[in-house]
């Protein structure tokens, strides 16, 4: 068989690494492809693995375009010495590094702690794995310019990933997001300083974990409830992650002891064995904790991702089956939760908010409104919440907000999606829900009654290659050139290209500008309460769409009806949109 030819610009590349000051190791597998694996050498050289706006995410392995020492350290010396240039004069940087279960975490996080000591940095390295908000916690508690946190959240296993945080705990948005990029594309080989400094760098653990517990512990606003429903079942799964203590620990404290455990998955296992994607979102990754449920008859479940910042959830439905809320529930629950409990005791002001992404159910405005507490909406990410905290500091209170992504943050101690918080707060909702002699699935059907049922849903299409690129992009180029006038016999009344930055009202023919970073997403709402939402990745050929749609009921026992019609109407909406093969 002939042997396959590499591009030269990709041997070349490649080539230079046998050359270069790499190790050994690294030598010994970048010879190996070019010798026995064309294709992975291609895929591994072709490209430089982008530094993004939330950091990096690529695939272990040797190569410019891999997770490795050596793309690690080149982004962390330019983070280093974008620090300094955004943050002159400083006596002493700081930076909070942790890391969750994934292959080479613990490593790429004492690369990361070398290459800033090095750069005369005092580092604050958790002793073992901790979850994305308690790094996030970290860099406020310990006053530090910046943090890290070695995560590929919840993609495969054969990925990791690098999420760099700014002095308020949260990821980078503009302008340092595209500085620091700028900062870390100057970066060659030879300008990391690998050699890491012992002194600067200290080992943190219990004091943290003490310090963020304490802060979920004043979120609780039934302490009563979770007293007396003490004996409620809960069964929850770290999913092999970083989960596995602060969450058991956390519900305790709030009273919860009959928490049951997937044992199995305990495991902190890198290769996540019990499991095809760590990913709560898909209903596959709660398998062996449903199983549990059902032979303990509980409650309520849980699950977080392998960094704990997203959670799913599963409660009972009226026929006592497991059904899995989507992250529209989740937080429309605690939405509802959180400013019931505070109006119930006098907290609200008129000085509150919570804040959604765009493509979060409207439901979530709508309680706000009944409690006159302020609705921001803002782009996809925690970022962009967390940029809304930071602006009102010290002028309006922040109560929660998420996303529909199975993320929720609740008070501003933590500036990133907190699984933990979460969890421990659906379990007090299903002690307080239970108190009032209801399930949550009854709670939520009351929430539809009292709102409008919203009912959402979500498809990805996937290209290929870049021509799969250029279909999208002329598809979304068609949807913005050549709008629909009505979508399943209802009419378009609403236009919001963030693209463009322009709103257009069709009923009344005007337009006005939208307050927010530009952003290639463009919705279309209906005049029966529809909303539609497109949003196609910067980085791969794929696009989301976002379908939410509104029914009344009139009835609560009704529900199940309404559900049924409401599925069918998603369906038709995305059939008239040509989006089904």
């Amino acid at each position: 068989m002939e042997k396959k030819k590499i591009d030269p610009k990709v041997l070349a590349i490649a080539t230079s690494w046998l050359e270069g000051n790499y190790d050994s190791q690294t030598k010994a597998a970048v010879k190996d492809m070019i010798d026995n694996n064309p294709d992975e050498l291609t895929d591994s050289f072709y490209r430089n693995l982008e530094f993004g706006t939330g950091g990096l995410r690529g695939i272990i392995g040797a190569g410019t375009n891999r997770m490795n020492k050596y793309t690690v350290g080149m982004a962390t010396q330019g983070l280093a010495n974008y620090i300094k240039k955004a943050m002159p004069g400083e006596k002493e940087y700081r930076a909070a590094i942790a890391f969750d279960n994934r292959l080479k975490s613990d490593y790429f996080a004492q690369i990361t702690a070398d290459v800033l000591s090095a750069n005369g940095f005092k580092v604050f390295l958790f002793d073992e794995l901790r979850p994305t908000p308690e790094l996030s916690f970290a860099v406020r508690y310990l006053k530090c310019h910046t943090g890290v946190m070695i995560t590929a959240s919840h993609n495969p296993k054969e990925y990791n990933g690098y999420k760099a945080y700014w002095n308020d705990g949260a990821q980078m948005v503009p302008p340092h997001d595209k500085n620091v990029i700028a900062e870390v594309e100057k970066i060659k080989i030879e300008d990391v300083k690998f050699k890491g400094v012992k002194k600067n760098i200290e080992l943190i653990g219990d004091e943290i974990d003490e310090a963020y517990l304490s802060e979920i512990d004043k979120l609780s606003l039934s302490p009563v409830s979770n007293k007396r429903q003490a004996e409620l079942k809960i069964v929850y799964t770290p999913l092999h992650g970083a989960g596995v203590k602060l969450v058991p620990a956390a519900l305790k404290r709030y009273g919860f002891e009959n928490v049951f455990r997937v044992n199995k998955q305990d495991i902190n296992d890198p290769t996540f064995p019990t499991l095809h994607s760590p990913n709560p979102e898909e209903a596959a990754a709660l398998e062996m904790a449903l199983d549990k449920a059902r032979k303990v008859d509980a409650d309520l479940v849980l699950a977080t991702d392998p960094d704990a910042d997203r959670v799913g959830v599963a409660i009972k439905d009226l026929n006592d089956n497991f059904i899995l809320l989507n992250g529209n529930q989740t937080a429309a629950i605690i939405t509802y939760y959180l400013l019931t409990l505070w109006n119930k005791k006098g907290k609200l002001t008129g000085n509150e908010f919570i804040v959604k992404t765009i493509v979060t159910s409207e439901l979530i405005c709508d309680i706000a409104k009944k409690y006159k507490v302020e609705c921001y909406d803002v782009l996809t990410g925690f970022k962009w919440i967390a940029e809304i905290i930071r602006n009102y500091e010290g002028k309006k209170t922040f109560i929660g907000g998420g996303e529909e992504s199975y993320g929720f943050m609740i008070g501003d101690f933590v500036r990133d999606k907190d699984a933990v918080a979460t969890c421990v707060m659906m379990a007090e909702i299903s002690a307080w829900a239970t108190n009032l002699g209801k399930t949550l699935f009854e709670l939520l059907i009351d929430i539809y009654y009292e709102f409008g049922f919203y009912k959402e849903n979500l498809i990805s299409i996937t290209k290929k290659g870049k021509a799969g690129a250029e279909e999208i992009q002329k598809m979304m180029e068609n949807f913005r050139n050549n709008p629909p006038k009505e979508i399943n016999k209802s009419n378009v009344m609403m236009i919001k290209d963030y693209l463009a930055g322009k709103a257009k009202d069709l009923v009344n023919n005007t337009e006005s500008e939208i307050k927010l970073p530009s952003s290639n997403v463009l919705q279309f709402f209906t005049t029966d309460g529809t909303k539609i939402s497109m949003r196609p990745s910067g980085t791969e050929p794929k696009i989301k769409f976002y379908f939410g749609v509104k029914g009344i009921l009139k009835n609560k026992n009704n529900y199940e009806e309404l559900n049924k019609q409401l599925e069918e109407k998603i369906e038709n909406v995305i059939k008239a949109l040509k989006l089904r093969d």
